[in-house]
């Protein structure tokens, strides 16, 4: 039965940690305090469901995760492993260099965010695209953008490495078409205004600056004309990249600090 995930018993999570702190007299680091989480059969039956033979990998990612991110580790392991496990009911890593999911810590509260690659994998997964395409336009290359039908001419000369938009394009089997261009200015006015990450300064827009403004423009595309899996409904849903209350329909339950499960199904 599908439940929906919601952000209750956040001060219990956030308290029951702090029992965990100290395990056998000694302060817990923050591997074994993920580790606890981790691997407490409960969770490791929800990943292997889903997961499979690429459990094991995905466990050591999570606990990877938490003990080199110092920045993560002021957030609750219970919360960072349920937002974890977003990324596992879409099949997506989430090792931070490859750039398919990531964990996003807001104020000590961890936040799921899908990447550009995972929106590319996602749509290829759906077998409805013959051309996905997406990334920054410099100045030069754009020739001309026709307002009425949306095309754009981008066959100009580069002539700087100044970018001055981000372009994204899809082509269905069918032979539906659709291109999306947004100017710097435009691109930078929609992170102020939604992006919780671009506002809060916070490092994945510093230092993946091309490939979050290339997925803002790749997802605006996809939200309004792209082909919508029930996949790709879930990742859209779970990704919080621009509405803060959007939340992941799933059967997935909450996860606590000390790796107990409580079902969230009514």
């Amino acid at each position: 039965m599908q439940t929906q995930i919601t952000p209750t018993n956040t001060n219990g999570l956030i308290g029951q940690v702090a029992a965990n702190k100290e395990i056998a007299g000694k302060k817990a680091t923050p591997a074994t305090l993920m580790n606890q989480v981790v691997n407490s059969s409960s969770v490791q039956e929800i990943i292997r469901k889903s997961l499979g033979d690429n459990a094991g990998a995905f466990t050591a990612s999570v606990i990877d995760l938490y003990s080199t991110d110092t920045y993560l580790q002021k957030c609750d392991p219970g919360q960072v492993m349920r937002e974890c496990l977003k990324a596992v009911s879409l099949k997506l890593p989430i090792n931070k260099q490859l750039g398919f999911a990531y964990i996003i810590p807001y104020d000590n509260v961890p936040t799921f965010q899908i990447g550009y690659k995972g929106l590319v994998q996602l749509c290829m997964r759906t077998g409805a695209y013959r051309y996905i395409n997406a990334g920054p336009v410099y100045e030069g290359e754009l020739v001309k953008a026709d307002k009425l039908s949306g095309s754009i001419d981008l066959s100009g000369e580069k002539t700087s490495d100044v970018v001055i938009g981000y372009f994204a394009y899809i082509e269905t089997l069918n032979g539906f078409s659709k291109t999306l261009y947004w100017p710097m200015s435009k691109l930078i006015d929609h992170a102020k205004k939604y992006s919780k990450s671009y506002k809060a300064g916070n490092k994945i827009w510093k230092d993946n600056f091309d490939e979050m403004a290339t997925k803002t423009v790749l997802r605006n595309l996809l939200s309004h004309w792209g082909v919508m899996s029930v996949e790709m409904e879930t990742a859209f849903n779970a990704d919080n990249a621009d509405i803060a209350d959007q939340q992941i329909v799933s059967d997935q339950p909450t996860i606590f600090a000390d790796g107990t499960v409580e079902d969230g199904a009514e």
